[in-house]
This record gives structure tokens, sequence and C-alpha cells, in this order.
């Protein structure tokens, strides 16, 4: 309804405003009020009052129904919403009928009204009125929240995996939302939840009864309500629900629920995320915002995926202002409009241009000043750097280490994080060399960095795969099962450590903050993944089983191992004070060598794939070409 607004001051202090829905609204008070006393003396006579009591009800509604039509005023019974009807309505209901019931016997007296009023009229009519005020408040949010059309709903049945907190919080945002699904029941292993109700809906029983309750509803999806349901218990209702042709949504993680990003209602597809993540990282906070509060940071390659991501995580400790460095053009132009969304307070300066190039890299170094560097450009796909690409593969992973390092040391960069990758040891491949050349670059930089008041600290993070980005096997999974397959994977042994980006993230910015300087950190991967197996979880994923789409070994491709390791065998490693970070003892770095070794790359313009090989078993004595499946 729409109308005229009015200023009228109530109960509470500030102006209630009132337009057409507030005056209907009061109408229908002032008529429940009317009908409650003409109720009471119904009530009172059997339905048949006395002319005499008839005549004395109107009489009195003169009195009755302006006294009680202020208290209601008065209590404040127009500053709520009658779509959010709850409990301190009723309060205030209570409150405002409790005090008519006393002023309208006193009013009467001190009036001298002539009119007789039995006394159990006096008990009867604030009951009714409750009744009358409350229930239709009750009725329509009811309404509202669709509980009278349960019935006539054409959603989609459901069950409700878990009868926790989370649970009862969903199926609360459920009746105030449309939805395409309609639940029907929960399932839970707690002995004391089966056989009650949540909100109205039964408990049928344990996790185990799934296949049983479903059939029973004809139930074709289901949403897992535990935000801390432990991975086991992930996978096997995953393989359930796949078995059994049901789609399994699941509710934010606990983290993103507490900390505000989402509600519960914001379900989602489970994830690999979900299956194959470890426990949140515990960050030191206050340690990382005096690290990066107030200070220019500068991020190289911040259109990839672990960039993008370093990006995201720096902006959360209030930077003075945070470069973009990318060579991509539409890379760059999409973080730019990521962060004008979700970072409008941070001050970015997005910039083109090629970590190899001295020039445009020493013009940013010079005019930002910059005091934090996170070097994550670089080459990192395989098979695609180790025939064609090799001598690309080398210059732009140690060539643009150098050029960007040397130009953060003469702008007086306080620290300088290079991304490694755990392929960088005992590398088979020239990826994993060029990669371990950068660390040792690193090392010697920071060793024989120029004096100075500002030392440049020089440090790398060394980690494996990363769910979802862009060098991943999962993309390629997700498209070879859209397409019907089959999943190609190269060998049945293969196994790969993994984390999710955030995760990689935090551990770079954690590293970055502990690092002093020379030190190769390592993160906690956890346990590695067979490669076949994560296939074959992506496809239960979807929704279908490994005879629909198939799994095909294709034969390891060149420079690959069967699996990949964060130690080389000459290294040992030390714990930190953070749990999933340790700091490897890589033998100690040749300056000379890396004097030699970075000679070469910078003169050489034209070198084939076999004599890049041959230059870095110079330079790497744990270079091992050809053996792809090296421990």
């Amino acid at each position: 309804m729409s109308g005229d607004w009015h200023g009228w001051t109530g109960a509470g202090g500030a102006a209630l405003k009132i337009n057409s829905r507030t005056t209907l609204v009061m109408l229908h008070d002032l008529v429940a009020a009317a009908v409650a006393w003409w109720g009471a003396y119904l009530l009172r006579f059997n339905l048949a009052p006395p002319a005499e009591f008839s005549e004395a009800a109107l009489a009195t509604l003169l009195w009755v129904v302006p006294v009680q039509a202020a208290l209601f005023w008065v209590f404040g019974l127009y500053r709520g919403l009658w779509r959010f009807a709850s409990l301190p309505d009723l309060k205030c209901i209570l409150q405002a009928v409790g005090a008519a019931a006393v002023a309208i016997p006193v009013i009467l007296i001190l009036f001298r009204v002539q009119a007789t009023v039995p006394r159990s009229v006096l008990i009867l009519d604030p009951l009714l009125l409750v009744v009358f005020l409350g229930g239709s408040r009750i009725a329509y949010r009811a309404w509202k929240d669709r509980r009278f059309g349960a019935l006539l709903d054409t959603a989609r049945p459901a069950l409700v995996l878990g009868a926790g907190a989370a649970a009862d919080a969903l199926l609360r945002e459920f009746t105030r939302t449309q939805s395409e699904l309609r639940i029907i029941g929960l399932l839970d292993d707690s002995m004391a939840k089966q056989g009650r109700r949540i909100q109205g809906l039964p408990v049928l029983g344990g996790l185990d009864q799934l296949a049983e309750a479903a059939a029973r509803a004809g139930v074709k999806d289901a949403i897992l309500a535990i935000p801390s349901a432990p991975q086991a218990l992930r996978k096997r209702l995953v393989d359930e629900c796949a078995a059994l042709g049901i789609n399994l949504l699941t509710v934010p993680s606990l983290n993103d629920i507490v900390q505000g990003r989402v509600s519960v209602a914001s379900l989602r597809n489970i994830e690999l995320d979900d299956l194959l993540g470890r426990p949140p990282v515990q960050l030191d906070n206050a340690g990382l915002h005096a690290f990066l509060a107030g200070k220019t940071v500068l991020v190289t390659g911040a259109g990839g995926s672990i960039g993008a991501e370093l990006c995201r995580q720096i902006a959360q400790f209030k930077p003075a202002r945070l470069l973009l460095f990318e060579l991509g053009e539409y890379a760059l132009y999409q973080i730019e409009q990521d962060f004008r969304r979700a970072f409008p307070e941070v001050p970015v300066t997005c910039l083109i241009g090629d970590a190899k190039d001295p020039l445009r890299v020493g013009q940013i170094m010079r005019k930002h000043l910059p005091a934090v560097v996170f070097h994550t450009a670089a080459y990192k796909h395989v098979p695609l750097m180790e025939e064609n690409n090799a001598l690309q593969a080398l210059k732009n992973n140690v060539l643009g280490t150098w050029v960007v390092a040397k130009a953060a040391r003469a702008a007086g960069v306080e620290k300088f994080v290079m991304v490694s990758t755990d392929k960088a040891v005992n590398p088979t491949n020239i990826m994993g060399a060029s990669k371990r050349l950068a660390e040792m670059l690193c090392q010697a930089l920071h060793v024989h960095t120029l004096p100075g008041p500002r030392k440049t600290a020089f440090l790398s993070v060394r980690f494996g795969n990363v769910l979802g980005s862009s060098g991943s096997v999962i993309p390629k999974f997700q498209q070879q099962i859209e397409a019907g397959g089959p999943v190609t994977v190269t060998h049945p042994d293969i196994t790969r450590y993994f984390m999710s980006i955030p995760e990689a993230a935090q551990l770079v910015l954690q590293a970055g903050l502990m690092g002093q300087g020379g030190e190769i950190y390592v993160l906690d991967m956890g346990e590695p993944v067979k490669i076949v197996d994560l296939a074959r979880l992506m496809i239960r994923l979807s929704g279908k089983v490994e005879d629909e789409i198939g799994v095909e070994y294709t034969g390891l491709r060149p420079g690959e191992k069967l699996y990949e390791e964060l130690l080389a065998d000459s290294e040992a490693s030390l714990p930190t004070p953070h749990p999933k970070l340790r700091v490897a003892r890589a033998r100690e770095t040749d300056a000379d060598n890396v004097a030699l070794m970075l000679d070469w790359v910078s003169r050489t313009d034209m070198a084939d794939a076999a004599e890049v090989r041959a230059m870095l078993r110079e330079w790497l004595p744990e270079y091992r070409v050809g053996q792809l499946g090296a421990t």
C-alpha cells in the first residue's frame, strides 16, 4: 500500500512514520478491541446477553476502545512489522492489554459511566484481545512464510543431513525465503535427536538411513547441514548420494558463517575443497597487520590464480597501496574489476609489463617504492615448457626473478618473497629446474646484497599444486566430465600434493612475515593424493558414475614425475613457530655458479631444449632429466 507519510512520535522516542499500511493496522486493532469487548459479553451470557447488558456493552464501547487504542500506541504496537512478528511484539501486546485491563474499570468508575459491566467481562476481554491481536499477527507472518501453502507447494522434497544449530538456522531461513526445495525431514546420528522435531519437522533417523528415507519420500535432493563435518563423512555421503542419484548440497563453511560472509541458507554444491581441504590456517593477524598495513605492496603475476588470491588476502590488512603487476591485459582487467567491487577502499594501481623488462620494472620500483614485493610471475606448465619453450621458461622464471629482485634491492624494498614449487626439489623437468635456480638466486642475493641502511631480505616459499589454479588438472577434468568423458590420467600411480588457493596465499603471507632472509619455506601440504582417485571423486561430485564417464591412462608426459617431493635428498627442514611452515636447509649456494648461470641466460637468445638441459646439468647437480618416476 502507498500513501502520504506523517510523522507521529510514539514510544521509543523517534518519530514514527504513519502511512496507509500503518493506518490499516490501527483500524484492525480498533475493530479487534470492539469485537473482543462485545465477545466478552457474548461469552458471559452464553451468546444471548439480555437487552440491558447489550445496551451497556454498546455504551461502554465509547470509553473502552479509545482507552485501548491510546495504550496500544503508548506501548509501541505499531513499531513492529507483522511480517516479522515475534516474542517482543507479543510482549508489547501483553503489556498494552494488561495496562488496559487496569485502566478501563478505573476510568468507568472515575467518570461515573452509567452502565453495568460484569466482572467476568473485565477478565474475558483482555484474554480475547490478546488472542485477536497476537493471533492475527502470527497468522500473517505464517502466511508470508508460506506455512499455510506447504501442501500446495510444488518445490522438490529434500532431506537435511544433520540436526544441529546449522540445520535449525537453515530451516528458519527457508521459511522466510523462496526455494526450489521443500524440507520434509532431517537425519542425524545423535540418538537424543531422533524422533524429535526441529522447526516442526521430524528427525527421521540416522545418516545411515538416507537410502530408506529418500526412497520412502521420493527425495532426489539432500542438504548437508554440518559445517564442521570431517572429510571422511563428507566423502561417505558424496559416494552414497551418487549411488542413489541424489543431488547433495551443503551449507557454507563454519568460518564463512561466523564471519558473516554468507548466510547459512547460501547452499552450494559439494566441492573438492570440502573433501580434500584441511583445517583453516591460523594466521598471525596482528603481525601481518604490522607487516602490511600502511605500506605499498607489489605483487607480480597479479592476474594469476595465486597472485590474484594473494592480492585479496593482502587487501584485508589495509596496505597504503597495492601494485598489481601483470603481463596479460585481460587478466589485469579482471582483477581490477574484482577489486573495485570487493575492496573499493584499498588504493590499487594496475601496471602492465614484463618481469624481464628492466626498464619497466625499474621505473615502477623507483616511482612507487614498495616496501614488500611478492614475486609470483612465472611459467608453471611442465609439459608446455619442456620441449619447444625451454629457453623461454628459463628466461621468464630465472631472468624475470633477477630483474625484479635487483630492482627491489636498488629501491630499498624491505622483503622480497618469491613463490616457488615442489617441482624444484630434485627437478626432472625444465620448469622445476628453473624455479630451483630462482631459489638459489634469491639465496645468493640475500647473502651478497649491497650494504645500506635498508637491507632487502630475500626468501622463497615452496609448495605443491593448488585446487582450481589455472595450471591445475581440476579444470581439465571438469571439461572432460562435462563433455561426457573419458577423464584422462597419465598414470595409475601418479600422486600430487594439493591445497586450496586461499590456504596457499595465506601461508605465503605468513612466511613473508616470519622470514629474515635467505630461507626457503616449505608448506605443510598434508597427504599426497592419487590423481586417479581425484578423477573418480570429481566424477561422483558431478552426479555421475565412473562407468558413464570412464578413466583413460595416457602415459607420463615429458618431464613429469610419478610423485613430487617438498625436500631434496640433501636437505633437512627445521620447524618454525607456525605448525604449517618449515624451513628447508638447502645446500649452500655458489655465488660464482649463479653469476655464470645469469650471464648465460641473459645473453643467450637461441638455444634448443637439449642445450638448455645440458646447461642445467652444469648448474644443478640434483637435476635428473628423464628420470620420470624419480622419488
